[in-house]
């Protein structure tokens, strides 16, 4: 049998807790190490998912090499520092979404990565998530003819608390890094990097983004017409919008189980089931697994360059609201 990957968790949220169930799935992966700032909290962490080693400081497991790669889970404003420790040390990083809080941050990571020949990756699920694959599949095989136009919004009801992670500014609150990079990296997969981003916000007393809604213009007449909200529950469906037919992608669109295929002049839709395994972590994490054990420094789905391309849009969506971290002062 091949060595397992060794993984390690830095950060130990809610986030965290759901990737840990999927990681323990596969057979390629092995829970080696996880870290908070509070040992107490690793060791309980550690315990629930049977990981081999349980540390007080991210310090020490970026350190440990018997580690593979570290699954960063900390809130955005720590992506920076934590990924580049990490890097720095020799480690392959998955790192959650956003990467970094801005396109500087993001480039200095991915230019560390390169130059130490070591693997980083975004982890945007929904890539890897098989409705969304098929999504590619039914355009690849120009079942809606050329897109015209996405319409996607993504919205929840949040805790209002100043001090609650969607609006803190300090842990980088707000829709936008949080939820609306969803409907934002839709557009980006299916029609490339905009021409033109048009943007308004409804913003909260702690000056971070309730709400967000982006208007994307194309090279090639193509729109996207984007939302998101932490203030109310929203369908949080996708539309793909063609000249022969449109694709619904159901909710929740950004890791759906069901594809709608309308096309032009006929009457039935075709329904499409797409089931993921767990909770939908692990297809990202097999395509981290895949990579590392072929040698790989970059993902052929999710490469760097996508990632880099999706912070430029979504800087350019912050400049629109006027929306700007403590850590880019």
């Amino acid at each position: 049998m091949p060595k397992k990957i060794n993984w390690g968790i830095i950060g130990l949220g809610s986030i965290a807790n759901t990737f840990a169930r999927d990681l323990v799935r596969s057979d390629k992966a092995k829970l080696y190490g996880v870290a908070s700032r509070d040992p107490e909290k690793a060791q309980k962490f550690g315990k629930k998912y049977k990981s081999v080693k349980n540390y007080g400081s991210y310090e020490k497991l970026a350190k440990d090499p018997e580690i593979d790669v570290v699954y960063i889970a900390t809130p955005h404003t720590l992506h920076f520092e934590n990924t580049m420790m990490c890097l720095q040390e020799g480690k392959a990083v998955l790192c959650e979404k956003p990467m970094g809080i801005n396109s500087k941050e993001v480039e200095t990571m991915i230019e560390e990565a390169r130059s130490r020949n070591v693997f980083l990756m975004e982890a945007i699920w929904t890539r890897f998530i098989p409705g969304t694959e098929k999504v590619l599949e039914l355009i690849r095989n120009n079942q809606i003819g050329d897109i015209i136009s996405i319409r996607a919004d993504f919205g929840f009801k949040a805790d209002t608390n100043p001090e609650s992670r969607l609006y803190n500014k300090k842990l980088g609150g707000g829709s936008l890094l949080d939820i609306g990079i969803y409907p934002l990296y839709l557009s980006l997969l299916l029609l490339g990097t905009p021409v033109q981003v048009k943007a308004v916000a409804r913003m909260t007393k702690t000056k971070v983004d309730s709400y967000c809604a982006m208007l994307l213009d194309y090279a090639n007449g193509a729109k996207a017409v984007l939302e998101s909200t932490v203030e109310a529950r929203t369908p949080t469906e996708a539309f793909i919008y063609g000249t022969k037919g449109t694709v619904k992608m159901h909710f929740p669109f950004h890791h759906t189980k069901r594809i709608s295929l309308f096309q032009n002049n006929k009457q039935a839709s075709k329904v499409y089931h797409v089931k993921y395994k767990g909770n939908g972590y692990y297809n990202e994490i097999e395509e981290v697994n895949n990579c590392l054990i072929s040698g790989k420094t970059e993902s052929d789905k999710l490469p760097p360059s996508v990632s880099m391309d999706l912070i430029r849009m979504i800087d350019r969506v912050k400049q629109e609201i006027g929306l700007r971290y403590d850590t880019e002062r």
